[in-house]
């Protein structure tokens, strides 16, 4: 199913394009981003979805959506997001992206 990957916010987005100034390392997380961008914008549930009961509290409060997913990046980062339907298209919402250490502990593993 094809999506329309937008950010959460003017926040999300202004951290991916800081992500440009940075140094190599960050680099290639944008250009690693802008790949699962595209993966997902051909298939919305290219990642792998997180049970409704393991969904931290978090995400639920702050963007209020009732679905997760994850997708992982290369060097242990994982971006999360959601997917909704507006209308007629399908939205994946970018959220955020987190190294592994971040990721542990957002869901409390």
């Amino acid at each position: 199913m094809k999506s329309a990957p937008k950010f959460v916010n003017d926040k999300v987005r202004r951290a991916y394009e800081e992500l440009e100034n940075e140094p190599f390392e960050k680099k290639e997380l944008q250009k690693n981003l802008k790949k699962a961008f595209r993966d997902i914008a051909e298939n919305a549930d290219y990642g792998v979805q997180i049970p409704k009961r393991q969904i931290p509290k978090f995400y639920l409060r702050r963007y209020g959506i009732d679905n997760l997913w994850k997708y992982n990046l290369p060097n242990a980062w994982r971006l999360m997001y959601s997917v909704r339907r507006d209308d007629i298209i399908v939205v994946a919402i970018i959220l955020e992206w987190m190294n592994h250490r971040e990721y542990e502990r957002r869901f409390s593993y």
